[in-house]
């Protein structure tokens, strides 16, 4: 039986600094009451000179990668490059040489999953990714593992901790968008480029992931609706919270009574009362709802150093107990065996909605929106209008009953139309989680 575990890391970033300090540290409770040892044996970045703050042993730094695909004494490769390649590259590399492989590579594995996971079940070598979603929650096992007795039903998810933080500074200290994104920034919660993150498509690809889980959904991210929090104004959460509500970005997938499953990205209105409306900052959430054991919610830290090292590392684990028993994980084999049931176009959508129109202040403007609500089948719950002033616009918010999405589109063209709407209409969609 093997005793020594060898383990190869490629990626010596900010979480694979974390992964080193965990892995070379000098009390292990991880390894705790196992029989065997995990050996980081191997680190290929293309800096190998930067001083990340952590002891290395010598000599178990190079610039390529080669060294660790190709060394047959090494028995699971960590990949944290990132994006899309050589990433791949990297890890099919690794399959046909017999390595399991584990990673936080969330765009990967939502891109080209299906792929990767066909080629870890032939090669008959573990797949892990709990860091891909959720940071340190342990959401992937808690799907697969955990709640493997239940139908998933719904799946409501704050997944992604930069526009966490930027929605909850504007709600808590009334400031706008663009500075509270510098705030971010300067704190190292948002990239220098944020782009991925506000616009909502890293939560897109984390719940992806999450749907071929817990649906054997293999969505495209490419064809998904994702509408991130560029938009959102301070107007938006003051006039949301008088409501009753908070802005949160959520990442949302359903399966339907017909079998087809809904994925998407977008800002929502969330009760006040509600689990997800009290995350706040950097943490992240996630609420299922399943057959069995009703509600569970999983909460922590989303991303760091840290949090998604803990994940990486307690992956490395259990594929280094798979390799010393001769079981490889299924999480492979449940994603690759899954054909996927049919999806659902946003367009028929059946939801509430929040809107905020800037309208001139003259009479007639209600019965026009609300002309163009009736000839689109919407029916209106409630109206609020704010001050008066015959030279500038004003802000007129409504809230609608539950109307099918394409509908709602059809209205937003119709608004398009009226002279008194000043600039865009906002709108957001309701979420009764």
């Amino acid at each position: 039986m093997k005793d020594i575990v060898k383990v190869g890391l490629i990626g010596f970033g900010t979480v694979g600094t974390g992964v080193v300090r965990l892995l070379t540290a000098v009390k292990r409770p991880f390894l705790r009451g196992l029989n065997f040892t995990i050996e980081l044996v191997k680190i290929a970045d293309i800096d190998i000179i930067r001083d990340r703050g952590v002891a290395v042993p010598a000599g178990i730094l190079t610039t390529d990668a080669g060294e660790i695909l190709c060394d047959p004494g090494i028995d699971i490769v960590i990949e944290l490059v990132g994006g899309i390649e050589p990433a791949k590259s990297f890890t099919l590399k690794a399959f046909e040489n017999g390595k399991s492989v584990i990673t936080a590579n969330k765009a990967l594995i939502a891109l080209h999953g299906k792929e990767l996971f066909d080629a870890a079940v032939r090669a008959g070598v573990s797949y892990m990714f709990e860091g891909a979603v959720g940071g340190g929650i342990p959401i992937i096992r808690g799907i697969t593992d955990s709640l493997n007795a239940n139908k998933i039903e719904s799946i409501y998810g704050i997944l992604n901790g930069t526009t966490n933080y930027i929605l909850t500074g504007m709600a808590r200290d009334g400031i706008g968008y663009d500075e509270v994104l510098k705030r971010a920034q300067k704190l190292g919660y948002a990239e220098a480029d944020p782009t991925a993150d506000v616009s909502g498509h890293d939560a897109l690809n984390k719940i992806v992931i999450l749907a071929k889980l817990a649906y054997g959904a293999n969505l495209n991210p490419e064809t998904l609706y994702c509408e991130g929090i560029e938009s959102i104004t301070i107007e938006d959460i003051v006039y949301a919270r008088e409501l009753g509500y908070a802005v949160k970005l959520l990442a949302i997938a359903n399966r339907y009574e017909d079998g087809r499953v809904e994925a998407r990205v977008n800002p929502a209105l969330v009760p006040l009362d509600s689990v997800l409306a009290s995350v706040e900052d950097e943490f992240n959430a996630v609420e299922i709802y399943a057959d069995a054991v009703g509600r569970q919610v999983f909460y922590g830290k989303g991303a760091g150093m840290m949090p998604t090292s803990s994940a990486v590392v307690s992956d490395t684990v259990s594929a280094a107990s798979g390799i010393v028993t001769g079981a490889p994980s299924n999480i492979s084999r449940i994603i690759a065996d899954a054909n996927g049931p049919e999806t659902i176009d946003i367009s028929e959508l059946t939801l509430r909605y929040y809107l905020r129109f800037m309208v001139k202040d003259q009479p007639g403007v209600l019965a026009q929106i609300s002309k163009v609500f009736a000839d689109n089948r919407i029916s209106i719950e409630s109206v609020i209008q704010k001050g008066t002033s015959p030279r500038e616009s004003v802000p007129l918010v409504i809230m609608t009953h539950e109307a099918c999405e394409g509908d709602m589109r059809m209205a937003m063209k119709g608004f398009e139309g009226i002279d008194q709407v000043v600039g865009n209409v906002q709108l957001i969609r309701v979420e009764n989680v």
